[in-house]
């Protein structure tokens, strides 16, 4: 069903990848991703299909992701990437789409913002209602229950309506009249001057045809069939809900409680825990946050001097999977981060974790061993430290001293003054002590 829903949408990215890449002409014009007039018209010709057609499912494919505009350029976002061999690219193309419902079906211009805003808002829980009820539900109760999340909104914000309400207009009016009369000489009454009603407020709009908008939006995006007086969700908008809710209780397990933390702080509260813990730990964190946000901050957390985060960081993003691959891949750039991307990678793209570090050269392998023991020196204990030496690729420890020399670590030294003192060998920890020293002295 998301294939289908988006098959349009995909067929533009496919079309805006091929003729827009590099070299090719701009998409937009006014850096606000609107696709300028001379690409519509040449994207119309080439599909088949009208300006129109074109412009819709342009701006359908940007929602779900397939599409990323940055000024007057576009570029296929990795879920187009990823299009045909990841059915989640697809699914997490749809929830996105899906999340932008108001954008995709644009409110009634007569109706504030404020308004609007309130029902957006609102509509998760009716969304989680049509999601209970498995079935077609009246629009009249769909009503009620969207006037009750507005009135707690309201409430909520400690808004409280000062306009006279009719009943108690009417009420005090005589009370009102009488006391006027008793003001005046010999009787007559004096004219106050009354306060001005208060301007209408958005909070006062009907909901009615807000809820009509809302449900018209969520069946243009496939999540829900509306008609006759009725809407139900569809098998695919059920699911979407599900994942929502299911993110909210991932979110509200956070074992460790760490779900609102930054990413370095969340990292370092994993450090103890065990693997599965720590992965728990991951899923909560990510399902408290946008994915986008996630990767930029653990990213960043592996950049740091930390070689302990930087491998835990990765760990978390093994958690996070496709949707990480883009920065990821970015990493490899980056000399500090270059076999932690490496391997990350070769484990997304299917191979076996124990087999994974073939895909490292000799240096980069010797470099990631380098920050391994940074790491175990820093944190570990000192068995640990010299279990350490047996995963190293070198098949003697002078070979690996000489490489590691070689290799240009920055934590060189101090990872190899900590194998030192660890290891029970006099011998090798002289030779150990002696390499430490011609690091440091540039020998």
């Amino acid at each position: 069903m998301a294939r289908s829903g988006l098959a349009a949408a995909a067929r533009v990215a496919r079309w805006a990848d091929a003729a827009l890449g590099p070299g090719g002409d701009s998409a937009t014009t006014d850096g606000k991703a609107t696709l300028s007039d001379a690409t519509a018209e040449r994207a119309a010709h080439a599909l088949g299909l009208t300006v129109a057609q074109v412009r819709a499912d342009w701006d359908t494919a940007r929602l779900a992701g397939l599409i990323e505009v940055h000024g007057d350029s576009a570029r296929p976002g990795w879920r187009l990437r990823a299009w045909d061999r990841d059915d989640s690219a697809v699914l997490r193309g749809w929830v996105a789409l899906c999340d932008a419902w108001s954008l995709a079906h644009p409110e009634p211009e007569e109706y504030e913002h404020a308004a609007v805003a309130e029902v957006v808002t609102a509509m998760p829980q009716v969304l989680s209602f049509l999601q209970l009820s498995a079935g077609p539900v009246p629009v009249p109760q769909l009503l009620d229950l969207l006037q009750q999340r507005v009135t707690e909104l309201r409430t909520e914000r400690c808004e409280i309506d000062y306009a006279p309400q009719p009943e108690a207009a009417d009420a005090e009016a005589p009370a009102a009249d009488a006391s006027a009369a008793s003001d005046g000489p010999s009787g007559t009454p004096l004219q106050r001057p009354r306060p001005a009603p208060p301007e209408p407020a958005a909070a006062d709009a009907p909901l009615a045809p807000l809820l009509d908008w809302a449900l018209e939006a969520l069946a243009s995006v496939g999540a829900l069939t509306y008609g006759d007086g009725q809407a139900t969700l569809t098998p695919l908008g059920s699911w979407a809900v599900w994942v929502k809710l299911e993110q909210i209780c991932v979110a509200a397990q956070s074992p460790a409680g760490n779900i609102e933390q930054g990413a370095e702080d969340m990292l370092r509260g994993c450090a103890q825990l065990r693997p599965n813990a720590a992965r728990a730990e991951y899923r909560a964190w990510l399902a408290a946050r946008p994915v986008g946000s996630a990767v930029t901050e653990l990213i960043a957390a592996a950049r740091g001097e930390d070689a302990l985060l930087r491998g835990l960081a990765f760990e978390a993003l093994r958690v996070v999977g496709a949707p990480a691959e883009p920065e990821v891949r970015a990493a490899l750039d980056e000399p500090t981060l270059r076999p932690y991307a490496l391997l990350w990678l070769a484990e997304h793209d299917g191979a076996d974790p124990e087999d994974a570090h073939e895909v490292l050269t000799r240096q980069e392998a010797t470099w990631l061993w380098v920050d391994t023991a940074a790491a175990v020196a820093d944190h570990g204990e000192a068995p640990l430290l010299v279990r350490h030496l047996e995963s190293a690729v070198q098949p003697t420890v002078p070979a690996l001293l000489q490489e590691v020399r070689a290799v240009g670590h920055p934590r060189t030294v101090q990872v190899l003054v900590a194998l030192a003192a660890a290891h029970p060998d006099p011998a090798l920890a002289k030779a150990v002590r002696r390499a430490a020293f011609q690091v440091h002295t540039g020998g």
